[in-house]
């Protein structure tokens, strides 16, 4: 960290400078599982003309009309049944993670290759798209820290518009009323990353070891996006398929995953419109009636458990697939804060700071 004091009036404010920030950020959650809580978070979250691709004079009335005053009551039940007494899952996870992440930086002799006795100072951290911390107070507050170079890292595999872009969306906005800008930059999709696939089938194999049961069926889960967002160009279907495959072919030939027969569908359909297929929910209940017993769940597309992974996977997707004639079904943790996502992510951010630190 150095401070620019030479040279200056003595009335000069103190600026400190040549930090470098890393700011991981997911999607976002409400602050507490009840309606008021999850109406705001909804209220921004599906406001997003990147989210929403509806224009919005014929979108918002129908949001403030009649989904804000009927959804957040539904959903506040579903964040209720995974809500912890440290909060919510994923923002708990996600700050899990950047503490890891700052850890194993804080191991980088970053003065040594910088030439620079006093070194670099590294602050990591985590922002939310919705809901809080937000992207602008996190950013804020690495400027304060002296932080002009940041590394934004989405912590979206497979890159999409309604979730990568709008990240990009969102950090533009904050730069436009910055004086005193930073340099930026971004972490692409790791969708294909040998790392996160490696992570992946590890961490998938340790984890199916350790289940009661073998699988005859795994389904990966991804969430789902409207069909015109593939029309349109967006990359985010042939992203997800292509993590799928690439990972099935690690797995395939693993003891574990003998006789196993996989799966790429698609959850957390919502509206009329058509979405991505074959439906999770959907296929479930088609594997149950036609006579699998026993299968598991992995949401690759997910950095961290949260409602989609949690209540509409583990609690919806049991019921659904044991009513239709299921015996045995699990589903896995994501990657989260185990040692293969540490060192994943960890890899990855290490990569993109090159020439940085």
């Amino acid at each position: 960290m150095t401070w620019q004091k030479q040279h200056l009036p003595d009335n000069h404010t103190p600026v400190k400078s040549g930090a470098i920030g890393v700011l991981l950020v997911n999607l976002g959650t409400p602050d507490a599982p009840d309606p008021a809580s999850v109406k705001r978070y909804l209220k921004q979250f599906l406001s997003d003309q990147r989210v929403i691709e509806i224009p919005a004079i014929a979108w918002q009335p129908i949001l403030r009309g009649i989904i804000l005053n009927t959804r957040p009551k539904k959903s506040s039940v579903a964040y209720s049944k995974i809500w912890t007494k440290r909060g919510s899952p994923l923002a708990d996870i996600t700050a899990s993670i950047a503490e890891a992440v700052a850890v194993e930086l804080g191991g980088f002799d970053a003065a040594q290759k910088n030439g620079d006795d006093e070194g670099v100072k590294l602050v990591v951290d985590y922002a939310m798209r919705y809901g809080s911390p937000s992207i602008e107070q996190r950013m804020t507050e690495m400027m304060r820290e002296g932080c002009d170079r940041i590394l934004i890292a989405p912590l979206y595999p497979q890159y999409c518009a309604a979730t990568t872009a709008t990240v990009f969306d969102e950090v533009a906005r904050v730069m436009a009323a910055m004086r005193w800008q930073p340099a930026l930059r971004f972490l692409p999709p790791y969708h294909d990353d040998a790392l996160y696939l490696d992570a992946l089938a590890d961490d998938l194999t340790r984890q199916v070891g350790a289940l009661s049961f073998r699988p005859e069926t795994m389904l990966l889960s991804f969430h789902g996006m409207p069909q015109r967002t593939l029309e349109k160009g967006d990359p985010y279907h042939c992203h997800c398929h292509k993590s799928a495959r690439l990972l099935r072919e690690r797995l395939v030939g693993r003891p574990e995953f003998d006789g196993v027969r996989f799966e790429t569908t698609f959850q957390s359909r919502f509206g009329p419109a058509q979405w991505l297929e074959p439906a999770t929910d959907d296929t479930l209940m088609a594997e149950g009636a036609k006579g699998t017993k026993r299968l598991v769940v992995a949401a690759p597309g997910f950095a961290a458990d949260c409602v989609e992974t949690l209540e509409e996977l583990a609690l919806e997707g049991r019921d659904q697939f044991l009513e239709a004639g299921g015996d045995e079904y699990a589903v896995l943790d994501c990657l989260n804060v185990s040692d293969a996502g540490v060192v994943m992510i960890n890899g990855i951010i290490q990569r993109e700071l090159s020439g940085w630190i």
